[in-house]
């Protein structure tokens, strides 16, 4: 997303912080996208949440803003409490690994179901964004897990 927001000429700024293990532990990554310049490089409101865990729903819904919207992968998240957020729920885990094998994909179609929610970006630039940040090899099944995310919301 932030790749394709600079491609739009938007200013951006991205962290990331993982648990010790790698693969399947917690992750977190903040991006924050203007068309101004940006003052502070760390999020203190959340406008849109994507939760793919219950730990990262319990955990970081308090840092969303109180009509935001929230994005929950359903099959990984059972316990949502009351919000007043703009709520969207995809399967996103499971549809990832019965469409495409692996439940890897399920970050894409995050991907694909929040930029047709919000249209914070141009499709092509997130298109050109995946083109040159996957691997060559999974360029297809990641554009394919991507449309099928804008596909699921109505």
């Amino acid at each position: 997303m932030g790749r394709a927001a600079v491609y739009d000429g938007k200013n951006v700024v991205q962290t990331q912080s993982y648990g010790a293990e790698a693969r399947g532990s917690a992750a977190k990554s903040e991006v924050i996208i203007s068309d101004g310049r940006i003052g502070f490089p760390a999020v203190r409101k959340c406008d849109i949440l994507i939760v793919m865990s219950q730990t990262a729903l319990d955990k970081h819904l308090k840092d969303l803003k109180e009509n935001g919207v929230l994005l929950v992968d359903s099959g990984m998240v059972q316990k949502i409490p009351e919000t007043k957020a703009k709520f969207f729920k995809i399967q996103a885990s499971e549809i990832a690994e019965k469409t495409f094998g692996a439940k890897i994909y399920a970050n894409m179609i995050m991907l694909g179901a929040l930029n047709k929610i919000t249209k914070i970006v141009n499709d092509n630039s997130m298109k050109r964004a995946i083109r040159d940040t996957v691997p060559k090899k999974a360029i297809t099944v990641n554009m394919q897990a991507y449309k099928k995310g804008k596909e699921l919301i109505e």
